[in-house]
């Protein structure tokens, strides 16, 4: 990412490091995105790493699983590293190493990061060739129009701040509506497989005292379910690569010799 901000993977949390001039972003990883990866992916590129939880929290689940990242902090990556089998220092709007040109991924995992780009749907376009053909692409963005947000607008606020969906690092904005047709924009190969949001209907902290936990969790996903643009927080995609066309008549030949 070009600039002075950092990326960010999930709802993050963000730390100075003033002697760099570089921004760290830490949080528990994003359950929900790396929920959607396919069964059997092996090789993951962890697009805007932060400090390096989405790759620690996917090792957890499935330990023989080798992922890789990317920032433009070398802060983050001397955090992250030790979590990775590689992570390359560099703005993703500019050149690309060479060395990384020439890997291929079974899945790339873009969480939180799209939005702090001046031209989000290139840079997707451009990573996903790194994908082996039918591998997937997952995304997390911020709903800009979730409950919250409306009333603050609402109220009259449009103020940047140091984290969240204002957050002043951000470039891109999305709704539940316009997330995909926006990202996804000039690039015929890929293809959206799902799409939904995760967040909360509002008094859930009241709800979480009076009701059981699985009552109150029930109700926020019903809610997203059937107001996604309103209750949802963030914006999950999972794309795919369309498979090549050598592959795919080698799927037909033995499709038509069974």
């Amino acid at each position: 990412m070009s600039g002075a901000a950092g990326f960010a993977s999930g709802d993050a949390a963000r730390s100075g490091h003033a002697e760099r001039g570089e921004r760290v972003y830490h949080n528990a990883g994003n359950p929900a995105l790396l929920a959607l990866l396919p069964p059997g992916a092996r090789r993951v590129l962890d697009v805007g790493c932060g400090a390096g939880d989405n790759a620690a929290l996917l090792r957890s689940r499935e330990p023989a699983c080798e992922v890789h990242g990317i920032t433009h902090s070398s802060a983050e990556a001397a955090l992250s590293a030790p979590r990775m089998a590689r992570v390359w220092v560099f703005d993703v709007e500019a050149a690309w190493p060479a060395e990384l040109e020439r890997q291929r991924f079974d899945a790339l995992v873009f969480s939180h990061v799209l939005e702090h780009l001046r031209e989000p749907s290139q840079v997707l376009r451009r990573s996903c060739r790194l994908l082996e053909p039918g591998g997937s692409a997952l995304i997390a963005v911020p709903n800009v129009l979730g409950w919250r947000q409306r009333l603050r607008f609402l109220a009259g606020r449009f103020e940047y701040a140091e984290s969240g969906v204002l957050d002043a690092t951000h470039l891109r904005f999305f709704t539940y509506h316009t997330a995909d047709a926006l990202l996804l924009a000039g690039a015929p190969e890929l293809r959206l497989d799902e799409k939904r949001v995760t967040g909360s209907v509002p008094l859930w902290w009241l709800r979480r005292r009076l009701l059981p936990g699985g009552v109150s969790a029930a109700i926020d996903a019903l809610g997203c379910r059937l107001r996604p643009n309103l209750f949802g927080a963030q914006i999950l995609l999972k794309v795919s690569k369309a498979p090549s066309t050598r592959a795919s008549q080698a799927t037909s030949q033995r499709a038509s010799q069974r």
